[in-house]
């Protein structure tokens, strides 16, 4: 936003462009590119949250984790979304999301259980995000940041958290 106003390019378009080859630099720059200042904050507030909770819980995952979400949620969204600009970090938001409820999961324990349950308490409303209901809204992001989310609790099941 500030960006586009100094430099005599709009930054934004560098989203995701599915099936381009100028779009495939939005599977890296996507999460930190957003519409407007409303798009950035409603953005800020859960990805500081899930942000901190993995920081704090699985510190030697956290790096790795979002690494995989960003990288694999976007390929996917750039291999099968629809035709647009998919920018936003709520991909990474769903991710995260799916990575700790997964983790619950398939950790079975009672800290990763109790996260997982903590996850879907304060965020289980996003889960319409993943349907198809507002045209503007890059569903396909949020879906595939989920499973990338989920893939990424499996890949990384053996690591210890701490």
């Amino acid at each position: 936003m500030l960006v586009d106003l100094i430099l005599p390019i709009q930054i934004k378009t560098f989203g995701i462009v599915p099936r381009t080859k100028i779009g495939l630099i939005g599977i890296v720059t996507a999460p930190f590119l957003h519409g407007n200042l409303m798009h950035l904050v409603s953005n800020t507030i859960p990805l500081t949250v899930l942000v901190s909770v993995l920081m704090f819980f699985y510190p030697k995952k956290l790096l790795r984790v979002m690494l995989q979400v960003i990288l694999l949620g976007g390929v996917l969204v750039w291999c099968f979304g629809r035709p647009g600009n998919h920018i936003g970090a709520s991909g990474l938001i769903y991710g995260l999301m799916g990575f700790l409820v997964a983790n619950g999961l398939i950790q079975r324990n009672f800290k990763a259980i109790s996260i997982a349950v903590a996850v879907v308490a304060a965020y289980s409303g996003l889960i319409y995000g993943i349907f198809p209901t507002n045209p503007s809204v890059s569903w396909e992001g949020h879906l595939f940041g989920a499973v990338a989310g989920i893939f990424a609790s499996y890949e990384l099941s053996k690591i210890k958290t701490k």
